[in-house]
Parts: C-alpha cells; structure tokens; sequence
C-alpha cells in the first residue's frame, strides 16, 4: 500500500512554513558552554529494527557501534557525550532532535548500516542536502521511513511525505549554516574508514534526512557498511569490526574537535591588575566573520542575512562562503562576531586573511 501525504501545494507550503518555525523555535536553545558536547545517535531501536536480514539487525549493530565511542569520547575530560538512546528502545526522529538542541550539543553524529539487494559493500557518510542521484534519495528514504511508525506522524510532521523527493527540498534551507562543518567531520569519518581500516570508501554525500534536519549544529549519518553484504555484515556484526569502526568515528570527532580548539580563539579576561590593551590592531591583517557556507550564490541583501549588512561572498571550489565585516582591529573583530551570534548565526567564528591568504587566527594574535 502506497502512503502519500503530500497531494498538493498546499501542503508543501505548510511544510516549509513548518520547518522555519522549527529552526527558530530552536535557535534559543543554543547557548554558550564550557564542554564540547556531542550527541550520539544509535539508528532505529525497539519496534524499529532498520535494515535486517536473518542474522544481523542494523539496530543492535548501530547501538553497539555508539556505546563504544561514547566510551572513548567520555575518557575526555573536556567532553561531555548524550545518548539519544543507550538501549533496544524507539526513539522518534522528532525526539532525536530535540535532545541535541536542548543539549545545546556542538555535534550530532548519527550512526546506521546499509542494505542493498546486491552484494554492494563500503562506508559512506552523509550531511543535509539535495539528493545527488537516485541512490541517495533511497537511502533517504529508507532511513526516514521511520516517522510512519511513529504517532500522529502526519501532525507532527505536517504532512511530509518520505517517499516524496519534493517534500526533501525544504529540508536543506535551515542547515545550510552548518555545512561547512559538517562536511569537514564527514570527511574525517570518511578518511579513516579508508585509510586506517581499508573498508571501501563511498564518499561524502548528501541527502535529504528528517533526523539531521531536526538539529540545530553540524551534523552528520554514518552508513557504516552493509549488512546484507555476506563479509561486511559479518565484519560488522563482529566484536572487532564493531570497535574499529567506533574507534575510526572517535578519531575523526577528535580530530574535528582539536581543528575547532585551533582555529578558534576564545577571548579570554586576563587578571585585573593587569590592564587590557583597548586596541589591538594588526597590520596587513584583516579579520572577518564567516557566518555560513552553502553551496547556494545568494545575494548579499540583508534579508538573506537575518539583517547583517555588509556581507562578502567567496566561492571556494563548489561552495560559496560568507562573511560578515571586515577589519583589522580584533576587538572589533570580536564585536562583529557577537552581533552576528546575537542574529541567530551562533557557529559563526573569526577568520583571519594576510596578502589576501587565509591564516591561523591564534597565529596572529600569538604574533
């Protein structure tokens, strides 16, 4: 039986306007933090088995990846880790969301197991997008099917449809802020899954997913292998396979983590007797604000921007970045980046260019 629950622009219009409130309803949830928090997702659970076949469930493999990073990543003093679920319990996509937001969490990565009707095999990792081609839109799919066993689904989700890809084109609008990040830790994920454990390499992909979409930081699905491949499902399904894989995930937030704590500077208060230079001016050097990174060009107008003007756009490759202000004066820099925050762009950080070359801003200011 064939469910569709978008039969009309009506609706599709209703979702859109759905999602808008959503992101700025979760906006106010995030706030300052003293930890880096990250959230991690166990795909599926309970009356939701995922993808399965007559020896693995991809919930019972998810769940067990999951509890072995949190493991390491807990080690880490400055690490604070959330479970969406640390049991065989259902969870809705909804829910997932919300615990990250209300977590106020600086990552969500979300972990999963493919399935084919061949015998395909490899490790892929996702963030929020337009679907590339056919095959990431049924993975998609696949993984949002989820919220028709949920309650009141056509109400909570105001008449999304997964089997629809139209219905997946407002998802990426909100997420946008974030992808610069996301791609980044993806693409740690995915390095070492090819280079320290050799499995097959995917790539980085994007795809339309309910439960990325649901959150408010840089976010990321790890399709981990493929179950109904004979090798992978084994090699997964094994206590060893289990813990390369979350330690190959582990290594990669780490990683992510230590190029944040680099590249951001944090201003710090020093102790009162000693005054505090009123200008701290750097020439040649000229500090911006990157607010976003989309793969979309938009016009600088304010409206675009929550109200920033001046607004520059750089495209780097395929993406545009976007950046807010222009100075040499870091307290002003630092100003900038407040106001920005202040408009709803709270991943935004400082960017430092010297002869029109992007440096390290902890190296000049160390300088």
């Amino acid at each position: 039986m064939k469910i569709s629950l978008i039969n009309s622009k009506d609706s599709t219009c209703a979702f859109l306007f759905f999602l808008m409130i959503s992101f700025f309803m979760g906006i106010n949830h995030l706030t300052a933090q003293s930890k880096f928090k990250v959230v991690l997702d166990a795909g599926h659970g309970g009356k939701d088995p995922g993808k399965h076949t007559s020896k693995y469930n991809e919930k019972d493999i998810a769940l067990d990846i999951v509890l072995l990073v949190g493991k390491k990543l807990e080690k880490n003093k400055d690490v604070k880790v959330i479970y969406t679920r640390k049991a065989d319990v259902f969870v809705d996509l909804k829910e997932r969301g919300k615990i990250a937001n209300e977590a106020d969490a600086n990552l969500f990565v979300s972990v999963h197991c493919n399935a084919h009707n061949s015998q395909a095999y490899g490790a892929e990792t996702y963030v929020l997008g337009l679907h590339r081609n056919e095959r990431n839109f049924e993975v998609a799919k696949q993984e949002n099917s989820v919220i028709l066993l949920e309650d009141n689904y056509e109400e909570k989700y105001a008449g999304f449809d997964p089997n629809s890809p139209e219905a997946i084109i407002g998802l990426t609008i909100m997420q946008e802020e974030f992808l610069d990040q996301s791609l980044m830790l993806a693409s740690h994920i995915q390095e070492n899954f090819d280079k320290k454990l050799k499995r097959k390499n995917r790539g980085v992909k994007q795809a339309g997913f309910v439960v990325l979409f649901e959150t408010y930081m840089p976010s990321v699905l790890i399709e981990t292998g493929f179950i109904t491949n004979s090798k992978e499902g084994a090699y997964l399904n094994s206590k060893s396979g289990k813990d390369k894989m979350a330690v190959a995930i582990y290594d990669a937030i780490m990683k992510y983590k230590n190029h944040l704590d680099v590249n951001t500077v944090v201003e710090v208060i020093p102790p009162k007797p000693e005054p505090i230079k009123a200008d701290r001016v750097f020439d040649g050097v000229t500090f911006k604000v990157q607010i976003a990174s989309s793969s979309k060009k938009l016009d600088l107008k304010p409206y675009n921007f929550k109200g920033l003007k001046n607004i520059e756009r750089d495209r780097i490759g395929k993406h545009y970045k976007y950046y807010y202000g222009s100075t040499s004066n870091y307290d002003e820099a630092l100003k900038l980046q407040k106001q920005a925050k202040a408009k709803g762009f709270k991943s935004s950080f400082l960017v430092a260019f010297k002869n029109e070359e992007r440096v390290s801003v902890s190296d000049v200011i160390k300088s």
